[in-house]
Parts: structure tokens; sequence; C-alpha cells
């Protein structure tokens, strides 16, 4: 093990920095009108030189750590109790580089992006909070660290769906904080269930902790929370409202970085679960591939149907998720030993769609961006024909599409490749041929997607001549730093696409010690008809579905884009909101209103003090009953004591007390003022009293909430100094 100071900078930095941006941009909005506003100046040149110094660290410190064969640790001690704990290792390294990447070409590109819009200075601040805070959660060794640094990154990235503060932003701000906050709080509960079932919440130490584990449904339980909080982030059904609704509010740069890193940060945790609690669990697995299919499918739906740019992005990125899920699924579907081909190909291809996908959204979403800061518009009728005379842009998206498709040649047909390889091999009955229909039908339903988008924003003219002579007389729609951006990161979706055995294939190889696999099988090809064959299949169903059904049922007679979902079908408006703000409310209230009634009510109040007699006539029968049976057994020779009339033995005691202190003085300095007080009946009623007053302190809501409020904070005291 090596030092690993170089991973405090990689994280802690990049808070610094945004501070400094912050700073100095603030001191820019003081600025006279008429003044030159250098502060702005120094804000942006703190951003960029931060982000390309951020990736030119996480890639050095990355290169010596795998060139040496080593991990780098970081431990930082006393924190919260349980401390702070980072590793890079070869998983790590890839990802924290791309992750570094995207970073550094989305702030390039945001400093157009943002040229003439307002709290300029508050997004670079959260954008390089984030960007600290995502990478914690990558490089976190051990569970507690990366849900710390888990939600530190749900808090930041939320300013930016909340970026433009109208109606919509704010409306998708509320579902995005309300999923990231319930999905948090259900992971930190099977954090605290997993540690006092294991002892350990170390990453590396999981998988020997929980082969030990007895208590299997306890771990279970464990699983299934931390389950719902990572794949909240993921964006996995039934938790994935908030993408369609946040995207296309977002500010472009933010929606890549949401789509292509956050949504792997739930990844990463579900990929914790799978290789580390539960490898080779073939019900946990089921479980995880039955999401995948939804997700995968249920994505790629909502796509097809959606006539606004960012939101198809965004439903496609649902869609991708699912097909990373159905190969996390894939995994541990038959065990973990041998180390089958099947599942050199799951783990090749869920880390390789991975970065695929990361680097796809870069790609689009930027080019979605460079679309709306031109036409201020995302809907497919609005922004139809902007790009078919700018032939640069075109080629950037173009290189994007055909690689989140799945078409030879590009980094997306490699990893849908394996993953489809990786069902063929593993057979399994109708269950897995079924997957295998699905999995091709959602890659064809991808094809259909991205050939409408392209086609409407590149190929075809808009219905307003005038405004289609107005896009195609733009000069000068993208500077030379925001070219920089999209043409740099489609080259490198070009390249990595291009060359897959010597990019692709070693960096699954990499990556493949976090999913504990050793071999790395038998080289792929990749281009022969088997393993063509399947891209083939979806290729075919991508052009039927775009030409039969889009072309057809999804245009109007003016070939205007219509939107045939059924607006009804909105999971968050037709469940999730009723739900939780309407039908709980209603239910409680109706049952704190009916115990209202029943305690006002005198006729009821009556039967009940009635049934409490009864009640209580019984019991004191029955100990009366008692008493007489134990005087004539067991105490017959030496009966019971006296009863006492009144109180108990402590205010007997007491009242016996103080009645003598009161005759003493009674006879000595109280002669000629006696006092004459019984105080065994005085303590008697005095205790009486107190127990009614605390039985109707128990009893309120106040006492209860102000209870939980005193041992949450004893929880977390112990905690925090455990």
């Amino acid at each position: 093990m090596e030092s690993g100071t170089g991973l405090g900078f990689l994280i802690f930095f990049p808070f610094i920095a945004g501070g400094l941006a912050y700073l100095a941009g603030h001191a820019s909005g003081k600025k006279k009108e008429n003044a030159p506003h250098t502060g702005g100046i120094l804000r942006d040149a703190i951003v960029i030189v931060s982000v390309v110094l951020e990736f030119i660290v996480m890639t050095s410190v990355s290169y010596f750590a795998v060139s040496s064969q080593s991990s780098y640790v970081l431990e930082i001690p006393d924190i919260c109790g349980l401390g702070l704990g980072f590793v890079l290792d070869g998983f790590r390294s890839v990802y924290g580089c791309v992750a570094a990447f995207m970073w550094m070409m989305t702030a390039i590109l945001s400093r157009e992006y943002f040229a003439h819009l307002h709290h300029r200075s508050r997004f670079y601040l959260f954008l390089l909070w984030t960007l600290g805070a995502t990478l914690g959660v990558f490089l976190s060794a051990d569970l507690y660290t990366t849900f710390i640094f888990f939600e530190i990154m749900s808090f930041t990235s939320y300013t930016w769906v909340a970026q433009e503060e109208n109606g919509p932003a704010l409306r998708a701000a509320d579902t995005y904080l309300a999923v990231a906050v319930t999905g948090g709080l259900v992971m930190l509960m099977g954090i605290f269930l997993l540690y006092y079932q294991l002892g350990t919440l170390t990453i590396s130490e999981l998988p020997a902790a929980a082969a030990n584990c007895g208590e299997r449904n306890l771990l279970y339980a464990a699983g299934a929370c931390m389950l719902f909080g990572f794949g909240a982030k993921a964006g996995a059904f039934p938790l994935h409202i908030w993408l369609p609704k946040a995207h296309p509010v977002a500010p472009a740069p933010a929606s890549a970085l949401l789509s292509g890193i956050l949504t792997k940060t739930g990844i990463y945790g579900i990929l914790i679960l799978g290789c580390c609690l539960f490898p080779g669990d073939g019900k946990w697995s089921g479980l995880i591939l039955a999401l995948g299919v939804v997700t995968m499918l249920g994505g790629a739906l909502l796509a097809v149907f959606s006539v606004d740019l960012k939101r198809t992005l965004a439903c496609s990125s649902m869609s991708q998720i699912g097909f990373i899920l159905v190969g996390i699924g894939m995994l541990g579907m038959s065990g973990i030993e041998g180390e089958t081909e099947y599942r050199i190909f799951a783990t090749h291809g869920t880390f390789l769609h991975m970065v695929n996908h990361s680097l796809i959204k870069l790609v689009l979403f930027m080019a979605a961006g460079v679309v709306y800061m031109n036409a201020h518009a995302l809907n497919l009728n609005d922004i139809r024909g902007f790009g078919r005379k700018k032939p640069l842009l075109k080629c950037i998206f173009l290189i994007g599409a055909l690689a989140i498709g799945g078409i030879p040649l590009f980094g997306g047909y490699i990893s849908k490749t394996l993953l489809h390889e990786s069902i063929v091999e593993y057979g399994g009955g109708a269950a897995l041929r079924a997957v295998e229909y699905i999995f091709l039908f959602s890659g064809g339903l991808t094809v259909a997607y991205m050939t409408k988008l392209f086609v409407a924003v590149f190929v075809e003219r808009n219905g307003d001549f005038a405004l289609q002579e107005k896009y195609d007389s733009m000069k000068g729609y993208m500077k030379p730093a925001t070219v920089f951006a999209l043409a740099g990161s489609a080259a490198v979706l070009l390249a990595w696409g291009l060359c897959p055995h010597a990019l692709m294939d070693r960096a699954a190889q990499l990556a493949q010690g976090f999913f504990r696999l050793e071999e790395t099988g038998h080289q792929v090809h990749y281009f022969s008809f088997g393993n063509l064959k399947g891209g083939l299949i979806s290729i075919g169903i991508g052009g039927l579905v775009y030409l039969f059904f889009i072309r057809r049922a999804l245009r109007n007679a003016e070939g205007e884009y219509v939107n045939a979902w059924p607006e009804w079908l909105d999971l968050e408006e037709l469940l999730y909101r009723p739900l939780l703000l309407r039908f709980l409310p209603w239910l409680l209230g109706g049952l704190c209103g009916l115990l209202h009634r029943l305690l006002s009510s005198p006729a009821i109040l009556k039967t009940l003090s009635a049934v409490a007699g009864v009640f209580c006539r019984i019991l004191d029968s029955l100990v009366d009953g008692l008493v007489v049976f134990l005087r004539k057994t067991l105490y017959r020779d030496s009966p019971l004591p006296y009863e006492r009339p009144e109180g108990n033995v402590f205010t007997e005691k007491l009242g016996v007390a103080l009645n003598a202190f009161q005759s003493l003085g009674n006879r000595t300095w109280r002669r000629k003022n006696p006092v004459h007080r019984d105080y065994v009946h005085l303590a008697a009623m005095k205790n009486e009293q107190f127990r009614e007053t605390n039985h109707i302190i128990q009893r309120s809501l106040s006492f209860g909430l102000l209870l939980f409020c005193i041992g949450l904070s004893l929880t977390l005291l112990y905690i925090i100094w455990w």
C-alpha cells in the first residue's frame, strides 16, 4: 500500500476551489454597470483551472497506481465516529478519470452556455462541490463514507435542477430532492442494519463477513434498504420519476453530469451489493435482473413517445441504466465458482456499458445544449431542421447516436454485445430467453428514438419557413471553447469504440477486480457473424419501429411530432404525489378525527368507562381470590402483611417519618402552635396526582416526539463519539 495523499487533494480541493470561485464571482456582481467585471473573469479562470488540474491529478495518480499494481489508501479517523476511508484501485481509477474528464468538458461548455444567464457563480460553486462529492463516492473504501458523500452530492446537485427558479424547475427540483432524501434515509437504515449484522462497513471486508452471516433475512433486509437508496439515484424503476422531469429544466452541462455520472454512483452502490454482499446469490441476482428488464424496456418506451429533445435523452438514460442492471443481475445467476464464460462477459459488458453511457451522454447532452443556446427551445417541432447546415454539430451528435444505438464500430455495440452474449451463454430456459428478446427489442427501440431525434433536428425542414431560414443562416453558433469541448468529447468516444481490444478490453480487465473476477477469458471476436447477429437484429427492429410506428403513428397530418403517451400514465402524478400528499394525510387525519370523536363522545366515554370498570372489578376479584388462596395455603402460618389503605411503600415510609418529625416539633419548638397533619395520607394523595399527570403527559404526541428527539440525539452522539 502506498500513501494516498493525492486522494485528499482530489476529493477536498474542489470544495475549496468552489468557494474561491463563488467569492470571485460575487465580487464581480458588486461592480458598477460600466466597470470591468474582473471578478467574473477570475471566477471563470478558477473554475477552468480547477477542473483541468483535477483531471491531470486524477489521471496521474491513476497511472502510477495502475502501473505499480498497488492501491492508494487514505484514512481520516474520528470523523462521525467511524472515520472516512478512501481507496484507489483499477475500477475507481478508470471511473475517476471518466468523471474528471466529463467535469472538465462541461465546465468549458458552461462558460458560453451561462454567458447570458443568471446565478452563474452559484452554479459554479455547486458544480465544483458536486465534483468533490462524486469523487468521494467513487473512491470510498467503506459504505459509511459512501453514504456521507452520497448525501452531499444529492444536496449540491439539487441546485442544478432548480437553477432556473421557474415553476417547472422548482417542481422538478422538489421531486429530485424528495427522491434523494427518501432514498438516502432508507439507505442509512440499511447501513445501520448491515453494521449491526456484520460488524463492518469496509467494502473489502464485506464478502467474508457476509459469507459467515447466519441471519440471511436481516442481510436481505439491509440489502433491500440500500438497494432502494442506490436505485433511486441510478434512476431504476419505479424510482425513475426524477429523470424525465429534471433533465428538461436543468442546464445542459448539468444534465450531462446528472445522466452520465450521478446515475453511476447509484450503480456503484448496487455493484457493491451484488459483488460483495450477495455474490452468487440467485434470488438477489434475479431481483436485479427483473428490475433491469423493466427499467430497460420502460425507459425505451418513454423515449420513443417523447417529443422533447432532452426529455428523450433522459428517458434513454433510464433505459441504458436498465441494460447495466441486466448485466449486474447476470453476474451471480449461477454462483461464483468456476468463473464461467458468461460471467466474464457480464462483468466486462456491465463495466464497459457504464463507461460508454457516461461518454455518450456527455456528447449528446452538450450537443443538445448547443441547440438550446441558439434556438431557445427543446420541442422537436420547434427545433426541426436546426442542424441541417451545421455539419460539425451534425457529426458530433451522430457519433453519440450511433454509439448509444449499438451500431458496429462504436463503443455501445461492444458493451451491448458482451451483455447479450452473457445471456446467451447462460441459457437458463424460457425466462432467460424472454430476457434476451426484451434486450434485443429494447436495443431496437434505442435505434428508433435516436433516429427520430437525428432526423428531426438534422435532416427534416421546419414547417415555419422563416424559422428554417434563420436556422440555416446561423453563423458562429459555437465558440472555439465550445467546439473543443464537443469535438474533443466526440473524438474520445469515437476512438474508444474503434479500439475495442486496445482500450476497452484493457479497461475492463483493470476494473474486474472490483467485481471479484480473476480470469480475463479469451479475446472476443466482436465482429464475427455470431456476435454481429444480435446487433443486426436490434438495428432491424429499430428501423421497423421508426418507419411503421414513429413516422405514421407519432406524427400528425402536417408532419409534426405528437406525444401520444397518455398524460394520466405518469407514475409521479398517478401514484406518488396522490399517495404522499393526499391519501396518507387523509387516512391519518381520518384516524385522528375518529379517535377524537371517540374520546369526545359522552356515550362512548361512558361505555368505555363501564367496560374499564368491569375489567377492573374482574381484576380485583382475581387478585382477592389469589390473596385468599395464598392465606389458606402458603401463608397459613405467616399471614400476608397488613393491607396498605393508600399509597405505596415509599409514600407510607415517608409519611411515617414526617409524622414522627411533626410529633417531635409539637413537643418542643411548636408546643404553643402545634400542627396536626396526616403525612401518610398527603404523600399518598400527591403520589396519585403525580401518577395521573404523568399518565396524561405520556399519552401526548409532544411527549412522544420529545422522547424520539432525545433518543435520536443520543444515537447520533453515540455514533459520533463511539
